[in-house]
């Protein structure tokens, strides 16, 4: 009797284990993945702009934000906040995402994941992304400028350009083997700068 009840509890579990499981995966499953390619607005010079509905009165105002702003900012406080060698390359880091027509801040979370913002890289390789990094050798830039631009190309065109704009997508191609840790550590710091 008591081997009954242990298997009918046993049973009982797995599958309420299995119904849990399954409802889960179903939830994550229809939450829309987040792209890193910047939403094309109507807007003149990607402005947003808002204006009190009722008549003129001591109070009511205009005013103008351009959503760009703040990037330059988040990225700055962050690299500041880790201690990044990457700082002082933050503006011409998020420029050059942008004439990629990439958010600056994914290139952020993957060296972050990479390197620790750069502070674990091979000697004098500039190289924060572990980009063309493998078992025949290393790629290594003359400068953390000239890093930021071939990376900022690659992932533009090789992943965002093909249509891989989650870290899911991209882990794929950039690091197959990593089984999802590394597309969570991406989206985690990119959270972190949010």
């Amino acid at each position: 009797m008591k081997k009954f009840i242990a298997s009918l509890s046993w049973v009982f579990v797995t599958c309420f284990t299995l119904f849990l499981s399954l409802s889960a995966y179903t939830h994550l499953a229809s939450i829309p993945k987040k792209s890193f390619r910047p939403k094309v607005t109507e807007a003149k010079n990607d402005t947003i702009a808002s204006q009190a509905v009722l008549p003129e009165v001591l109070g009511a105002f205009t005013y103008s934000v351009t959503s760009s702003d703040a990037i330059p900012e988040i990225i700055k406080k962050y690299l500041k906040r880790y201690d990044s060698p990457l700082l002082p390359y933050a503006d011409f880091l998020v420029k050059t995402a942008r004439e990629y027509n990439m958010d600056p801040r994914l290139l952020i979370a993957i060296a972050q994941q990479e390197s620790n913002l750069c502070k674990k890289i091979p000697d004098d390789s500039h190289n924060c992304w572990g980009w063309g990094i493998h078992s025949q050798g290393t790629l290594k830039f003359p400068s953390y400028k000239e890093a930021i631009e071939a990376v900022t190309k690659g992932i533009s065109e090789k992943y965002l350009g093909r249509g891989l704009t989650t870290p899911e997508d991209i882990m794929g191609i950039y690091t197959p083997l990593s089984r999802g840790s590394w597309a969570s550590g991406v989206q985690q710091f990119l959270d972190d700068m949010n």
